[in-house]
């Protein structure tokens, strides 16, 4: 990397944020690509800058967690949901937890969307927007009253113990760890292409041969299911 200008090494590198922000829905938000591609090249730059080699750590890695920390930053403080998105979430979260124990299962979308008085399209449209949370932030979306820490981590690796992991309590880590492997296959691998491969929507939607709106959906839905499952767990 010596010896290259550094508008150079950012030409170079522009492909790591193109990847970073096609991880992250924007439907919800009023921001367009193009806003948050600016402010992960700003990150990509901060990062450019930043780098210590004699750290032995790979620069893509490096520049990959700047470039997503810019971008996740601007997201937080300027891009959230609307208050009526959010009490539909809100609302969606209770209706669901009480047909649930009614029903003694888990409540299809149909009973779900009857109950609601909502119809299928509205009720995807939730899903997409618990997506473009956990695309955020993932970990609060799950623990909303938890300490920081890495489900990438986990998923990688369950018995990593980084500076990040720590942070959560040996609680939730187990009962994280255990929800995930209650998940279906598909929804494995969905979790694995998105956090572990860190593949793109476009990408997920290619290897599944579905749409990347549908791709949103089911990770919504997988969200909310990992939810459930360590309310039950931690009960």
């Amino acid at each position: 990397m010596y010896g290259e200008k550094l508008e150079d090494k950012v030409v170079k590198y522009l492909p790591l944020v193109e990847k970073v922000v096609n991880r992250i829905s924007i439907k919800n938000s009023e921001y367009e690509y193009g806003d948050l591609y600016d402010t992960g090249v700003i990150g990509l730059i901060d990062a450019l800058q930043k780098f210590d080699n004699s750290k032995k750590v790979p620069f893509e890695s490096y520049a990959r967690i700047r470039i997503k920390g810019a971008i996740i930053d601007e997201v937080r403080q300027h891009a959230k949901l609307s208050r009526y998105k959010m009490a539909r979430i809100n609302n969606y979260y209770q209706v669901k937890q009480n047909l649930d124990q009614k029903l003694k299962r888990e409540a299809t979308d149909q009973e779900i969307a009857q109950e609601m008085g909502i119809s299928n399209t509205q009720l995807n449209e939730i899903y997409d927007g618990i997506h473009y949370l956990a695309s955020i932030s993932l970990e609060s979306t799950i623990f909303p009253q938890a300490d920081s820490f890495s489900l990438e981590d986990i998923l990688k690796d369950s018995k990593a113990q980084n500076g990040e992991a720590k942070l959560l309590k040996q609680e939730q880590k187990v009962a994280l760890v255990s929800a995930i492997k209650k998940l279906s296959q598909r929804e494995q691998l969905v979790l694995s292409l998105y956090y572990q491969q860190e593949a793109t929507l476009k990408e997920i939607s290619e290897i599944l041969d579905i749409s990347v709106a549908r791709v949103s959906q089911i990770h919504g839905k997988i969200i909310i299911k990992l939810r459930n499952l360590i309310e039950e767990d931690m009960k």
